[in-house]
């Protein structure tokens, strides 16, 4: 069964963390080399793939008993938190991911869409929002609306750096992205604990 608000959540939380992230910063330079229509189709099918499995792995741990699954869950989310800010403190404003656009010979469809896909693939395996991802899939059993959520939130971000993210990290500091995003996974690490030792 769906659930809007659960959606709404795992939304704002995943949009939060991806938003700084260096595969945002890729989007945005495949988008100014190459069709943006192209380059999207090709990284939202890879995140869409990302979200199956971290929503299956997710889905696993809701075999927990409740207590314990909501302490590891608010131990992976505060684990999350940060790992996000080491890994802004680290990279910085990391443009690095320009090498990956590099022009193919022949810009068809399957080839720009490939190599967004493969980019994004490999990037975002194992990566803080699909942990995220796989975190809120135990900690709401509602593995549609996760999934609904998370897909959305990757595609609003992909959508952002393909169209033109340069105009939000002029106005917004990267810093402050990251910040806000690790203020969010503390804030439910805690509402996880709570739950955890109240029962």
């Amino acid at each position: 069964m769906f659930d809007i608000s659960t959606a709404a959540v795992v939304f704002g939380v995943v949009f939060l963390a991806e938003l700084p992230d260096k595969t945002a910063l890729a989007g945005l330079v495949l988008g100014t080399r190459f069709r943006a229509s192209y380059v999207f189709a090709g990284i939202a099918a890879a995140f869409a793939l990302h979200v199956a499995l971290a929503v299956a792995a997710g889905s696993v741990l809701t075999l927990l008993p409740q207590r314990p699954l909501q302490a590891v869950v608010g131990v992976l989310f505060l684990g999350g938190a940060v790992l996000l800010l080491r890994e802004a403190a680290k990279n910085g404003e990391d443009e690095e991911a320009a090498e990956a656009a590099r022009t193919p010979s022949s810009a068809t469809f399957w080839r720009v869409a490939g190599s967004g896909f493969m980019l994004i693939l490999v990037a975002e395996f194992g990566d803080l929002t699909q942990i995220m991802t796989a975190n809120l899939a135990a900690r709401y059993d509602d593995p549609l609306s996760v999934a609904v959520g998370a897909v959305l939130a990757l595609w609003a971000v992909a959508g952002i750096g393909v169209l033109g993210g340069a105009a939000l990290m002029k106005r917004v500091p990267l810093r402050v992205i990251t910040r806000v995003a690790a203020v969010v996974m503390v804030a439910l690490a805690a509402f996880s604990f709570y739950e955890a030792i109240t029962g």
